[in-house]
């Protein structure tokens, strides 16, 4: 079977050349859209649901959370175990397919399964997937630098305008934000207050509840002209939620200003986003898609921040903490050398060693195609171009020349003896002769 490739090689050289020059542009083709990233990605097919109950112990939240999300999930198929964590008003599961699952079919696995949950977690209480990332997925971190600017207004820049708009570019599964302040309207009630008005807890939350929201009326028509009634009744202020009735005692109407006192503050917080011991700071982390091309989502989220800078309030500017895409270049950068280093040395030592420039220019001529071939099979198997792949063709090169150089002393070899053997018989058939 070998004698009879190597013979039609050597019968069609035209077609082999043809073969080769096909495989080597194929191959630069894979080179150019082949996914760039600085390490791979060893991380487990995972999908992740997060349940928040905010107020609750970790004991409450495993009883009555994670527990039953667990059993229900564990009968999920394709899955090989199920991983859970229950802290202070937030539950965490982790669900591990198998390595040959696809993300999203796991994912839409879960997603029907927590549908059909039905009233096995309390009241209020709805688990949501986490986003279509993996453990290696921070690419990007930012932080917004406004000096002078309250650490609400930039959350809230963050939260209402940027995180918007970056959430968009291709590539990316999530914005997730971090520091700061979150703006909420807050309520402090006087219990004094509230137990000489004999009123309860629930009796102020009902009374913000059934006084914030909109309500439709139905059509009438007069002198031909149609009319839609509504009812306006959104709280827009705190002045119009302190003049909220929770109660009409001696036909004097309780109002929430007489029990408790209205406030614009922050949302309570667990813990700080400090930047390099100079104080809080607010910005976002780029959470890569499953599967996506690390390098093209970093640039073009760069790309992105240059469009979105244009709306940020005066003064206010990007400061990139993390970028993966600098390491992903100096990465590929020093492979690169490494590659081009070894080709220049390897064809050195095969024309020194061989010391006839043809058989070293077919052994050289080896090195491009093989390399650019292989990234054909990285493509076909979706692995991206990083560390450890480049560093693998790196180490591989030696093999390829190894094989070059012995095919080509065996046949240099063999093409010897039959020349010597071609020259004696020509010896002897002179000899003859005479």
């Amino acid at each position: 079977m070998v004698e009879k490739l190597i013979e039609f090689s050597l019968r069609n050289r035209f077609l082999v050349l043809l073969l080769a020059a096909g495989i080597f542009g194929w191959g630069i083709y894979s080179v150019k859209t082949s996914k760039i990233d600085a390490i791979p990605d060893l991380s487990e097919n995972q999908v992740i649901v997060f349940t928040e109950w905010m107020g609750r112990s970790p004991q409450i939240i495993e009883d009555q959370i994670t527990y039953p999300l667990v059993t229900n999930l564990q009968g999920l198929p394709k899955v090989k175990y199920v991983r859970a964590n229950s802290m202070f008003g937030m539950s965490f599961i982790y669900i591990i397919f198998e390595d040959n699952i696809d993300v999203y079919w796991a994912r839409s696995r879960v997603l029907e399964r927590l549908n059909s949950i039905g009233n096995a977690l309390p009241e209020g209480v709805t688990p949501t997937m986490g986003p279509d990332g993996t453990g290696v997925g921070h690419v990007l971190w930012y932080t917004l630098d406004a000096p002078g600017m309250d650490l609400g207004e930039q959350r809230a820049v963050q939260d209402w305008y940027i995180k918007f708009a970056l959430q968009n570019v291709p590539g990316v599964s999530e914005i997730a934000s971090f520091g700061g302040f979150q703006k909420q309207y807050q309520i402090n009630i006087d219990p004094n207050k509230l137990t000489y008005y004999k009123l309860s807890v629930s009796d102020i939350t009902r009374a913000v509840n059934t006084n914030n929201n909109e309500a439709g009326g139905r059509k009438f028509e007069m002198n031909d002209v149609g009319y839609i009634i509504k009812t306006t009744g959104y709280l827009k202020s705190i002045e119009e939620m302190e003049n909220l009735a929770v109660r009409t005692q001696n036909s004097i109407p309780v109002k929430i200003k007489d029990v408790a006192t209205v406030q614009m503050a922050g949302e309570s917080r667990l813990g700080i986003f400090d930047y390099n011991g100079e104080g809080e700071v607010v910005g976002g982390i780029v959470v890569l898609r499953y599967g996506e091309n690390a390098d093209e989502a970093i640039q073009k989220v760069k790309a992105k921040m240059t469009e979105v800078s244009k709306g940020l309030p005066e003064g206010m500017k990007f400061n990139i903490v993390y970028d993966r895409g600098e390491l992903i270049e100096e990465s590929i950068s020093s492979i690169k050398n490494t590659l081009i280093e070894e080709m220049i040395v390897v064809s050195l030592i095969v024309i020194a060693f061989l010391f006839h420039w043809r058989s070293a220019v077919s052994i050289i001529i080896q090195i491009p195609i093989t390399i650019a071939a292989s990234f054909i099979i990285l493509n076909a198997f979706d692995i991206s171009s990083n560390i450890m792949s480049l560093t693998g063709i790196a180490l591989a090169i030696g093999v390829i020349v190894d094989n070059g150089i012995i095919m080509a002393e065996n046949a240099y070899k063999h093409l010897a003896v039959r020349q010597a053997e071609l020259n004696e018989l020509r010896k002897g058939g002179q000899t003859d002769a005479q």
